[in-house]
């Protein structure tokens, strides 16, 4: 008789650590979906890191944080490739009216080291925009890659 009523309350016990459990999940991945409708990318990414760490054995709510967490690093991503649009073409502009003045003036032998100087740091600029658009192209393709498995 005694043995029987240890394990009905280690059962009952372990019961209300699962429900504890799973709710306490479900809560921080609500809160990861507000943060991410909100806007705030990066406070949705680390409460669901949180939930991960916090709850290592509810499997369900870990792949809905799954699912959710690429969506977020989708969106972050799509947000970042067209800021850095906008600013590689920009960057662009400036560069090829600067190097159509400093050809100009190469032409004249007027150019000035300032104004070589100027176009070469205008070029490192645009390189270094270029090289990060094609880095969040490719998070991009390896995002939509990842959901697709």
């Amino acid at each position: 008789m005694k043995k029987a009523t240890i394990i009905i309350a280690a059962l009952l016990a372990l019961t209300a650590c699962t429900d504890k459990n799973k709710q306490g999940a479900e809560e921080l991945l609500q809160k990861a979906e507000a943060q991410f409708r909100k806007g705030s990318y990066n406070d949705a990414l680390r409460t669901i890191d949180s939930l991960r760490k916090a709850f290592p054995q509810e499997v369900e709510a870990r792949r809905k944080a799954l699912t959710l967490y690429q969506n977020v690093s989708l969106k972050q991503a799509q947000d970042e490739l067209a800021r850095t649009d906008t600013m590689l073409l920009s960057a662009r502009n400036r560069y090829e009216a600067l190097k159509k003045k400093v050809d100009a003036a190469k032409a004249a032998l007027k150019a000035t080291p300032e104004e070589l100087q100027q176009l070469t740091l205008s070029k490192i600029h645009l390189d270094s925009l270029q090289t990060q658009f094609d880095v969040m192209c490719a998070k991009i393709k390896y995002i939509h890659k990842r959901q697709k498995e």
